[in-house]
């Protein structure tokens, strides 16, 4: 009896010991399977282990055996190709895709053959993603069919953060083709799409935009990016395009734009556009409840334009606030439809503004350009200082209902005109008495720390300082 025991007692303990090897034999084989690091390098193999000592050659072999958790590792060189993202993370796992350490990493596209939609980086519906540190560039079409792309993410993506990366020299140089920096195009429902601290720069984007989110997009951030020397609108944030398979959802909403600086982005001399200036440095188009803060933004068409250009549908809930917009060519800052076959701006605001020289180009646009169909907005707490042509409010359309201007400051000595619904006056005093606006705005010298230096801090105890606060 008494051996009987012992040996049931032995093959239990040989029993675990086998079950504990087997479960330690499935943990290395799962490590080995899906490892949290893989690394590529222009002198690697993909019949390689994708170890830092024997990484793969490709990035896409790499991001196609990277699961959930897993930091591929790019080394630095240019690889002549793009990649598709072909699988997801998970909120407490995510996918990383990114340069190792500091080193360069030029993704190229010089040796691509484009179709319809061509990218160097494609997401389609993939969750926790995050591409970094990768230099995108040299991706060229000429063809008004094809659309080229640095980074293209669709479908129903959400948890996708770009950061740092370098966007340049993608291009198409047909008469009314597209190209993209970046494109997010939310046929699906998207969330919490992330552009941060990227460079977007020397694009050729034909009909299109550097940055650009359009259609069924629930919650972004477009944050720190330097997006400039573009040869149409730098940031754009799209609605009501047809993009989204919900038509009730197809528009961008609830984000932030903020410290970005924008400038040197024009459609003039752009073939699909000739000699018009009228690329927004930040553009809404029929976006709703956004909020573009501390941007700097100068050497535009257009600093700031929110508005819809579908008739009957609005940028809504829009809060443009804290802003430096300075010296572009056409206004500083513009709401409402530029014909009455376009949409509006509504429920929205423009507060604590600098304004600068805007309307270098003599075009009349002024500092603040109001258009068609806008409605119960706000403009209040900005400083405002004219260019040569002396023009602070452009607003030569009579479809303005429920404007409010308040506690305003406009630079006596660098202009003295106001147009307020066709008509022009060139005393702030009548301006006031006329229109009912700006009671508690003043006309008077903005005394700015240094605005040689676009410093325009206002000095300390200036009465400048006092209106707007």
């Amino acid at each position: 009896m008494r051996l009987s025991i012992l040996i049931a007692i032995v093959l239990c303990v040989i029993s675990a010991g086998v079950y504990s090897i087997a479960t330690n034999n499935k943990k290395e084989v799962e490590a080995v399977s899906a490892p949290n690091q893989l690394f590529v390098a222009t002198d690697g193999d993909d019949d390689n282990e994708g170890t830092e000592k024997k990484p793969l050659r490709t990035i896409q072999a790499a991001v196609e055996q990277a699961t959930a958790g897993t930091t591929v590792y790019i080394r630095g060189g240019t690889y002549d190709e793009g990649f598709d993202v072909t699988q997801s993370g998970t909120e407490d796992d995510p996918i990383t895709i990114r340069n190792y350490e500091d080193e360069e990493v030029i993704i190229s596209g010089k040796d691509m053959e484009t179709e319809e939609d061509t990218a160097l980086v494609n997401v389609d519906s993939k969750h926790f993603i995050t591409i970094q540190g990768l230099t995108l560039q040299d991706l060229t079409a000429d063809s008004p069919d094809y659309a080229v792309m640095g980074v293209l993410v669709t479908g129903s993506s959400s948890h996708i953060n770009l950061i740092q990366n370098h966007v340049h020299h993608i291009g198409n140089t047909a008469d009314e083709g597209n190209a993209h920096g970046i494109a997010v195009y939310g046929t699906g429902k998207m969330e919490q799409i992330r552009v941060m601290d990227n460079i977007v720069e020397e694009l050729t984007l034909g009909l299109s935009e550097a940055v650009v989110l359009n259609g069924n997009i629930d919650g972004f951030a477009v944050t720190g990016n330097t997006v400039r020397h573009n040869n149409n609108i730098g940031i754009d944030l799209i609605g009501y395009e047809g993009t989204a398979e919900d038509p009730d959802a197809d528009y961008v909403r609830n984000g932030t734009v903020q410290g970005n600086v924008v400038h040197d982005n024009s459609s003039y001399g752009n073939p699909a556009y000739g000699e018009d200036y009228s690329a927004g440095g930040i553009y809404v188009d029929g976006a709703k409840n956004i909020k573009i803060k501390g941007n700097t933004i100068f050497k535009n068409d257009l600093g700031i334009e929110a508005t819809s250009e579908h008739k009957g549908k609005y940028a809504d809930q829009i809060e443009i606030t804290e802003n430096e917009v300075y010296e572009n060519n056409y206004t500083g800052i513009s709401i409402g439809g530029y014909d009455d076959e376009r949409g509006g701006t509504q429920n929205s605001s423009i507060t604590y503004n600098v304004l600068f020289r805007n309307d270098t180009k003599d075009l009349e646009g002024g500092q603040l350009l109001l258009q068609h169909d806008i409605r119960d907005n706000e403009i209040s707490h900005n400083v405002f200082t004219a260019s040569k042509t002396g023009l602070f409010i452009a607003n030569d359309f009579q479809t303005n209902g429920n404007t409010i201007m308040n506690h305003n400051v406009y630079g006596k000595g660098s202009g003295n005109r106001w147009i307020w619904k066709q008509q022009e006056f060139t005393d702030f005093a009548a301006f006031q008495q006329a229109t009912g606006q700006d009671e508690d705005s003043a006309y008077i010298e903005v005394h700015y720390t240094d605005a040689s230096s676009k410093d325009f801090t206002l000095k300390e105890g200036t009465t400048a300082q006092a209106v707007i606060d």
